[in-house]
């Protein structure tokens, strides 16, 4: 059983179901999917977008094909229609948003109980041109946490917080603005031994960001020593987000890492990686990173590449 508990959405999603079934038209279904996306705290840009997507595949399908009449064969001959038959050229970033808007769309339809099964579930994702994050390899990892523990201990200056941060983020993921805004009441340690981190938000449309993360037992006596350390008032870190990343590039220049900067982005990543070759479940992942269903078919999909041995750009 996962022990990252991600908080439950008020409303819920169930709430969100629509009057539709599967012989109501495509037509019918855009609207509903965009009050979903905008529940789910998606961006105007990509409401935009996603509902642009649905018109293309309204111009194949017409717009009055029924929801139960979409199959997954249906939707791979949408997908070569895209590329080959409709005379409109279709970039990699196109199609990989276009794949990635059929699975949220049927996803929600099978998700809300209007289809029973999920045709895009199989189609296969393709990475646009972005490239694949950077990731640490092991060895890395463990030179990361070398330096960083040097720094602690040092005799002359001892600073615990480069060992704090980093520890911090590859154990939870945890992003950039979520670290600059962790107060030391963020640290739950009330059960002796089962220190969770709660990271909230204060806006409720990030409130499926909201999530417990079980820390590594011995992060909070490390804890100790930076408070005493630095003693900031508010913040766990007592300083700018630039700062922050400072530090990190400082630790991965000690670590001897080759060919990139040690970041936010990198440890997250890392994380990310970890938990999955480690047998986390991938909704659990998903829940532990703060990510909406929508955002986390392209994350699954690059992860998947990490995890098959494709590990980063070139270095």
């Amino acid at each position: 059983m996962s022990t990252i508990r991600q908080l439950p959405l008020i409303p819920t999603e169930d709430g969100l179901n629509p009057a539709l079934t599967r012989h109501s038209p495509l037509r019918e279904a855009i609207v509903p999917f965009q009050q979903y996306l905008r529940f789910q705290g998606k961006t105007a840009n990509t409401v935009t977008a996603f509902t642009s997507d649905l018109h293309v595949l309204a111009e194949f399908a017409g717009p009055d094909k029924p929801l139960g009449m979409f199959s997954t064969a249906f939707l791979r001959r949408f997908l070569d229609w895209l590329e080959a038959g409709r005379g409109v050229p279709c970039s990699r970033k196109s199609y990989a948003r276009r794949v990635t808007t059929l699975k949220v769309f049927f996803d929600y339809l099978y998700k809300v109980g209007v289809l029973t099964a999920d045709p895009a579930k199989p189609l296969v994702q393709r990475s646009g041109s972005a490239p694949l994050p950077n990731v640490l390899t092991p060895a890395e990892i463990q030179a990361v946490l070398d330096a960083t523990a040097r720094l602690r201990f040092d005799r002359e200056k001892p600073d615990a917080r480069p060992d704090l941060l980093v520890r911090l983020l590859l154990d939870t993921g945890i992003k950039k603005s979520e670290t600059v805004a962790l107060k030391p009441g963020d640290v739950d340690r009330s059960q002796p031994g089962r220190p969770v981190l709660k990271v909230r938000y204060d806006s409720q449309r990030n409130a499926y960001k909201a999530r417990d993360i079980p820390l590594d037992p011995d992060w909070p006596n490390v804890l100790d020593e930076y408070l005493a350390q630095y003693q900031p008032r508010k913040t766990i870190f007592a300083c700018t987000a630039r700062n922050l990343e400072y530090v990190l590039r400082d630790v991965g220049q000690a670590a001897d890492l080759a060919g990139f900067l040690l970041s936010f982005e990198t440890l997250r990543w890392t994380s990310a990686l970890r938990d999955l070759r480690g047998g986390m479940a991938p909704d659990d992942i998903r829940a532990k990173l703060g990510l909406s269903r929508v955002s986390w078919y392209e994350t699954y999909a690059k992860l998947q590449i990490l995890l098959a041995g494709q590990t980063s750009v070139p270095r």
